[in-house]
């Protein structure tokens, strides 16, 4: 199982503060049954070079590192990058894939977008080297039309929802609606600490842990080991 999104790296972002809160919420994923986690912390290229993020993202997996156990979930280094203007001209952009595959993270802006956000998603998204992963979603569903999530689902864009979209009563029908209907990829708490943001999978109704384990693979990985691309978990 899968949390394909978390902000669990310390010290680099909003997330986990410290290498204790860090390992606090590796427990916790393996206690709700995750064996892979994604590390995804928050890439804004309006504060930082891509260069330093990944110095930053690295000396904080070098913090962190020595203190993991076989016990604990399997780790990947990645990021959540925010959309930003010329993006597809940035030479960096495929360092900030997740470890090991094509996949990118991408947050969107939190509007209804213009046709030039939308072309850029699809132009990435032609590109050879890079899989684009909407980050979250469920944020974005009411604010732009129908046929912009049906261009990009027909381009061959992947999303990925949150836990909380099922947990919530109002949500909950249209995420499992959207899982039925193959139009979720991938799964992710978005923990960002061991308080009010924690990992949150046994929140996860049944149906929808029936639903996405009997899912078949949603990605052709590279060098990521098969169990990475089984399941939307």
């Amino acid at each position: 199982m899968i949390d394909f999104h978390t902000h669990i790296l310390p010290c680099i972002d909003d997330g986990s503060g410290s290498i204790g809160e860090s390992l606090s919420l590796l427990r916790l994923e393996a206690r709700q049954g995750v064996d892979t986690v994604v590390l995804t912390p928050h890439f804004y290229a309006g504060q930082v070079r891509p260069t330093q993020f990944l110095e930053n993202r690295q000396r904080a997996w070098q913090q962190l590192k020595p203190y993991l156990w076989p016990e604990l979930p399997r780790l990947y280094l990645g990021a959540e990058v925010q959309y930003f203007e010329g993006i597809c001209d940035a030479a960096e952009l495929p360092r900030l894939r997740i470890e090991g595959t094509e996949l990118l993270l991408l947050e969107m802006p939190f509007s209804l977008w213009s046709n030039r956000v939308v072309r850029d998603v699809l132009e990435l998204q032609g590109r050879r080297d890079i899989q684009v992963v909407l980050a979250h979603i469920e944020r974005y569903l009411s604010m732009q039309p129908k046929g912009v999530w049906q261009e990009l689902r027909e381009q061959g864009v992947w999303m990925q929802a949150n836990v909380s979209f099922f947990r919530d009563w109002k949500t909950r029908r249209r995420a499992m609606g959207m899982l039925s209907r193959g139009q979720l990829q991938f799964l992710g708490s978005d923990c960002h600490n061991t308080k009010n943001r924690r990992p949150n999978w046994d929140d996860l109704p049944e149906k929808a842990w029936a639903m996405a384990q009997s899912a078949e693979a949603c990605c052709a990985l590279t060098e990521a080991p098969a169990c990475f691309g089984k399941s939307c978990l």
